[in-house]
């Protein structure tokens, strides 16, 4: 009974020591800018990102992985560098800046005789399975400001939804790959449709 106490105390501290030396690895859904593609002119309006409504089950700093079985995995180990609401709207506005040609101007002061795209997104879904593929199933709005700032300024809107499933590599690493990929695809829709909308308003969602 002595030798037993000593021996459980050493595995425990050992056990502990394990868990604290395990590294925390931290990604981001931000793609490097050489890898998003230029807009050949400026849109025809400013533009200004809302912030982003994104799925409660995932809208944290660790990673969430979905299981075969139906279950959801918090890696506490693996990590967003922040909770992933704030990097999915920042991964999105950098690639729609560079996309429209025009700086996000959220809460700063805009062009009375130009309009203003105000794009909205609700991410219903974020799922990321490892090894496989990662999906993103995003309600987006356009609403467009026509010249003037004042209340009676004519507005038009615009509703749609995209749901982007990217094939995934083997590991995390690109998993997030994956994902920034799935993010720069959303950026082609929104772009490409808000563009041809500014300049005709009977233009549909993609399909």
């Amino acid at each position: 009974m002595t030798m037993r106490k000593p021996l459980l105390t050493l595995a425990c501290v050992l056990g502990l020591s394990a868990c604290a030396s395990t590294p925390t690895h931290y990604y981001t859904l931000i793609a490097p800018a050489g890898q998003s593609p230029a807009s050949p002119a400026q849109a025809p309006f400013q533009f200004e990102m809302q912030p982003v409504l994104m799925a409660v089950q995932v809208d944290q700093p660790p990673l969430v992985i979905r299981q075969g079985n139906g279950s959801l995995a918090i890696l506490e180990n693996e990590r967003w560098g922040a909770p992933l609401g704030d990097e999915f709207h920042d991964a999105l506005t950098g690639q729609l800046e560079r996309r429209f040609g025009s700086r996000d101007l959220a809460g700063l002061p805009k062009q009375a005789d130009e309009p203003v795209l105000s794009v909205r997104t609700d991410v219903r879904r974020f799922e990321s399975v490892l090894d496989q593929y990662a999906l993103i199933d995003v309600v987006w709005s356009l609403s467009l400001r026509g010249a003037g700032a004042g209340p009676g300024s004519k507005r038009q809107t615009l509703t749609c939804s995209s749901v982007i499933r990217q094939p995934a590599g083997v590991g995390m690493e690109n998993l997030v790959l994956a994902h920034q990929s799935a993010v720069a695809t959303l950026a082609d829709n929104v772009s490409r449709t808000a563009a041809q909308w500014a300049r005709q308003p009977s233009t549909r969602c993609p399909s």
